[in-house]
């Protein structure tokens, strides 16, 4: 192939033939560019299509002499930048290839094959990046730092400092006994530090800082999730229920004891037979107004208090949810505070008590069973600022409906649903940095006759690892954002904070199980062993999936609000007023879904944030009005609601899914806004770059079925992952350490 002009298609022919991964019509198109060419004679067509026929391919021979010639042409590395400038240089300069250029690009672009990604297949050993690339610090770690602690920052130091103490290094004994009672002595000195009364009002020994509890609840999620849980147990759903569902008797009785672990307690609301559906519940208390007591019964065993953390060996009082029945008429679910031992650990009288033993994770927290057999408690123990019952013993209650006194009850607990995707967000952080590290340390395969490469500048491990850590970023971010809205709540706002609450534990639960298998599969065998922490942090974030609701249950009462939302509007729209919600008016709906948009590729599209909001704006209405119209239909055409809810609930997964993913996306941008530090600023916005591409990679089929999309705009997005992956490598360590996450916490050899 001595013709100059031919030489230009032997990068092409390399990358077809070297290893196979193109498709019959990529072949095809290849053909079709090389015959649509007016400055080649037949002759040069002719033997340039014999170099495209599938049923001859290139010897071995033939394919090493190709890229042997490639490398010989590209000794100026800096100057190649794509397959047309290899082209140039291969068919000498003194030949002007600038009138095919944009024919060129346009097949590379077909073909799959632009920029670096292609670029790897061609350079030697000596100029190649794959080997070259290494970790640097372009940016100040501590100033990132410092914006994602935010106001909280004085607090996580603390917490920090705390759990960097000698006498928090972590337990080894495989006992489970010796593992809980290492665990209620952390929590003991964490109350002695006045961190687990926290959110208490301040004259009953609190700190009156909810921010700061749920700081501390991350922070803490840096070290053993087992003492995150029974804090958590302890401080927040027992002292908290107090709080949030008692009044000032209980204030005064119980707070100031809970918040110094003096006594110890339980939430106990999950049964046997029921779990999420809360109303279901089948203990009873029972009024007996002759001498003003609550009777606790467990009715059968299947209706037992089951998986209750702190029950099993430390207890001594739960806050038991049970139907109040006055006079043989049931009111429903309210709360009540139930003695289950006395203060030397004795079971009291009528109150059984089982342990549910080890489990998958999380052995450090001692869960149990507790049955009530007629437990008689005075009328005082009622958490009454929801219900309560009168001198007469008539029930009362300032929220005359009882599905509203119900849900409102169960709101004032929805500070769990913070707490648990935070402390899901630290562990998915501390998996990131122990992968991210070993990989940029351990070394694998190399050029030939170079040597071994850090894993970490593959692209497939980049492709694994650094689109988590995008998203951990973006969860991050919207995790403060949901912090701030119910700190600020209102009333009027309450079922909307409830729903992303909901929706955010169940996003944050699922990344992080995610994140985990992901990291301790690019860890590869060292990932598996218990010394390097994946398998703990695995093992213990399983059930975060779960309690605090579970993650499917979660999301379909997610999309129950967005539908509630929308069917405020939908209610009086025919099928055109279903489109304007989708699109909002005519306009913007050509704007959208014209050709030219469907086929954008440019980068400065690509990267346009105006560009990503509209995409996942446009999902998140298409589906959400899509789900609303065929549960319409399904009821119009005489289905019970309960079954027309039944037939669309994975739409209702799409629904919830995609609302979460738009709100993430939001709170990436805004942040993006606030930060200050230029470098930081620059760092973050190709972090959020990377997410925000990754998910509409991820969602690609939808929109290619929805027609937002062209398969030549999906593939550019799919090569711009691959660059944002490959650019954002050398800052991966530095972003991971940004999380300043205490060593003696991360404690895998691996990660140092």
């Amino acid at each position: 192939m001595k013709n100059n002009k031919l030489q230009a298609f032997i990068p092409l022919f390399y990358l077809v033939w070297s290893d196979d991964l193109l498709t019959q019509k990529e072949f095809s198109t290849l053909k079709e560019f090389i015959n649509s060419l007016a400055a080649l004679s037949s002759d040069e067509k002719e033997f340039l299509l014999s170099k495209v026929d599938i049923s001859n391919p290139p010897s071995r021979n033939e394919l090493t002499q190709w890229k042997t010639d490639i490398e010989k042409s590209i000794l100026d590395k800096s100057s190649i930048k794509s397959i047309f400038d290899i082209a140039k240089a291969l068919s000498g300069n003194d030949l002007d290839l600038t009138p095919i250029e944009s024919d060129f690009k346009k097949l590379e672009n077909d073909l799959g094959i632009l920029g670096e990604e292609a670029l790897q297949n061609f350079k030697t050993k000596d100029g190649s990046f794959t080997s070259n690339s290494q970790t640097s610090e372009n940016f100040d770690i501590k100033k990132i730092t410092e914006f994602l602690d935010g106001k909280e920052a004085p607090i996580i130091k603390k917490v920090k400092s705390v759990i960097s103490r000698p006498e928090f290094a972590y337990e080894t004994s495989t006992d489970i006994n010796v593992f809980r009672q290492t665990v209620y002595k952390w929590c003991k000195i964490l109350a002695d530090e006045n961190l687990g009364n926290m959110a208490y009002p301040k004259q009953y020994g609190g700190g009156e800082n909810i921010a700061d509890y749920f700081a501390i609840m991350e922070t803490l999620s840096y070290h053993d999730l087992s003492l995150v849980i029974k804090f958590g147990v302890q401080f927040g759903l027992w002292g908290m229920s107090v709080q949030s569902l008692g009044t000032e008797k209980h204030y005064a009785k119980y707070l100031k004891d809970i918040g110094s672990l003096k006594l110890p307690g339980c939430f106990a609301m999950t049964e046997t037979h029921h779990g999420s559906n809360v109303k279901g519940l089948e203990t009873t208390a029972t009024y007996n107004h002759n001498d003003k007591t609550f009777t606790i019964h467990t009715p059968y065993k299947n209706a037992q208090k089951e998986y209750i953390g702190n029950a099993a060996v430390h207890g001594q009082m739960a806050t038991v949810f049970a139907k109040l029945i006055i006079d043989n008429h049931d009111y429903g679910v309210n709360a009540f505070v139930v003695p289950l031992r006395d203060s030397n650990g004795n079971i009291v009288n009528g109150v059984t008590i089982g342990d549910c033993g080890h489990k998958m994770g999380l052995n450090g927290v001692d869960n149990g069973t507790i049955s009530f057999d007629n437990v008689v408690i005075p009328k005082e123990n009622m958490l009454d600022r929801f219900a309560s019952v009168n001198d007469k013993g008539e029930f009362e209650s300032p929220i005359p409906s009882d599905n509203r006194r119900f849900f409102t009850m169960l709101g004032t607990l929805v500070g769990g649903r913070i707490g648990i995707p935070r402390s899901a967000l630290a562990a998915a952080k501390s998996g990131l940095t122990i992968a991210i590290r070993y990989s940029d340390q351990r070394r694998q395969f190399g050029p030939e006759g170079g040597s071994e490469v850090p894993i970490l500048n593959y692209r497939m491990h980049q492709r694994r690892l650094l689109p988590h850590l995008a998203k951990t970023y973006a969860v991050h971010f919207a995790l403060q954002y949901l912090t701030k809205r119910f700190l600020g709540r209102t009333e009027a706002e309450m079922q909307e904070i409830e729903a992303l609450a909901a929706g955010m534990k169940s996003y944050s639960t699922w990344s992080t199980r995610d994140i985990l298998q992901e990291c301790r599969e690019a860890c590869g065998g060292k990932g598996y062993l218990s010394e390097n922490r994946i398998d703990a942090l695995k093992n213990d974030t399983e059930i975060y999936t779960t309690f605090e609701g579970d993650n499917t249950v979660l999301m379909q009462l997610v999309a129950k609000n967005r539908l509630s939302e929308f069917r405020k509007s939908f209610g009086e729209m025919g099928s055109l007023g279903i489109i304007n919600y989708v699109y909002e008016n005519a306009k913007t709906a050509l704007a959208e879904k014209n050709p030219i948009a469907t086929r954008r590729t440019e980068d400065e599209h690509l990267l346009d944030v105006e560009f990503h909001l509209q995409a996942f704006v446009h999902r998140e209405k298409t589906i959400l009005a899509s789900a609303a119209r065929r549960i319409k239909k399904l009821v119009d055409g005489g289905l019970e609601a309960y079954d027309a809810f039944n037939v669309v609930q994975h739409q209702m997964i799409d629904v919830a899914q995609a609302y979460l993913e738009r709100i993430v996306l939001e709170q990436f941008q805004e942040a993006l806004k606030v930060i200050e530090d230029e470098n930081s600023k620059q760092i973050l916005t190709k972090l959020y770059q990377l997410f925000a591409l990754s998910q509409l990679e991820k969602n690609k089929a939808w929109y290619l079925e929805d027609g937002y999309m062209e398969a030549v705009k999906t593939k550019a997005i799919r090569k711009m992952v691959n660059q944002l992956c490959w650019d954002i490598r050398p800052d991966a360590v530095a972003l991971v350490d940004a999380f300043d996450i205490p060593e003696s916490c991360l404690a895998a050899p691996i990660a140092v």
